[in-house]
């Protein structure tokens, strides 16, 4: 296939069209290296596929809608995947518009362009965060989503709801993943997973919000992908016995799915650190701290239906990515 990925500079954009492209797809892929974080990593990640005759590089803002009917277009892909996003729960208090330019205006771009280009399927990057004030466990994507507790995740759950329309307008098949806290090897130094690591092997002290005992189901990246190809595989059907008075959240008598994507085995914040003690080789000094806004306790994905209808559960333990983690970075940044 020709598959259109938005977000290939990204963490999981780049290891999903380096998979995409050892099993023989072309990638047309799409981002626009902006500074929220640093673009050398970003840069390092698209020398890994550059290389590869079947990948073209180009450099686009989703929110230019010009350039992007311009490139469905030229290209003609058959599926597209949308990863490409503004991300960070806590940069969402301090900078808002980002999030309404890139998560919102831009997906309604690449909506228009599936629309108007006859995209096959289009499957999308939701987010665990869009479970907001819920404490049911584990998440289902049954449950209602009405209430999230930050700007981000209110975006991604505007993602949901306007893939349903243009599922249920045009015949779209669209499938949204809810990841659940991803981390491994080219992972974003924003996330706790590198800013920790960094600051363990410079002896500085870490900030443990929530004096460590939130709980995340933390999913290796590898797994996360593995996830994005099956159900992309699958492109998204209506459901025959969906009804308006009982109605599934996860489903439409339209073409359009929800799944989580996660590893189903919450891990305590406090352990996660402790295994990443073990495999540095060197205890953190750990600056105990009360939870932050916007942020929620845990999470905890149902994956029911994604081994249900892509016979697939992630399965990577947090000891063996967090060693596979280890190992890229001190690769990497030389340490």
């Amino acid at each position: 296939m020709k598959i259109l990925v938005t977000g290939t500079a990204g963490f999981i954009g780049a290891a999903l069209a380096q998979r995409l492209l050892a099993r023989g797809d072309e990638v047309v892929g799409i981002d626009n290296i902006n500074d929220y974080y640093d673009i050398e990593l970003k840069k390092s990640r698209l020398a890994l596929l550059t290389p590869n005759a079947s990948f073209t590089d180009i450099r686009c803002n989703l929110e230019d809608k010009a350039t992007i009917d311009q490139l469905f277009k030229t290209h003609k892909p058959q599926a597209v995947v949308n990863l490409a996003a503004q991300a960070g729960v806590r940069y969402s208090l301090v900078n808002p518009q980002a999030y309404i330019d890139s998560n919102i205006t831009g997906f309604l771009n690449i909506l228009e362009a599936c629309r108007h280009f006859g995209i096959e399927h289009l499957v999308y990057a939701s987010s665990s965060s869009v479970y907001g004030a819920n404490t049911s466990m584990p998440f289902s994507t049954q449950n209602n989503v009405d209430h999230p507790v930050s700007l981000y995740a209110a975006s991604k759950k505007a993602n949901e709801l306007m893939a349903h329309t243009y599922s249920h307008l045009f015949n779209i098949p669209t499938t949204g993943l809810r990841f659940f806290t991803v981390y491994g090897p080219w992972g974003r130094p924003d996330m706790a997973p590198i800013i920790f690591t960094k600051k363990i092997l410079a002896g500085e002290s870490i900030d443990v919000f929530n004096y460590g005992n939130h709980r995340r189901d933390f999913t290796y990246v590898d797994d996360i992908v593995e996830g994005i190809i099956r159900t992309l595989d699958k492109p998204a059907a209506a459901n025959a016995l969906w009804t308006g008075d009982q109605p599934d959240p996860a489903s439409s008598k339209a073409p359009y799915k929800i799944y989580n994507i996660g590893s189903n085995n919450p891990v305590e914040l406090l352990h996660f650190i402790e295994v990443l003690e073990d495999c540095l080789g060197k205890k953190a000094v750990k600056n105990l701290l009360p939870m932050q806004p916007g942020d929620v306790p845990d999470t905890y994905a149902d994956v029911d239906a994604l081994i249900k209808d892509v016979d697939y559960k992630p399965s990577t333990s947090v000891e063996v990515g967090v060693e596979r983690f280890v190992k890229w970075y001190r690769d990497y940044y030389r340490v």
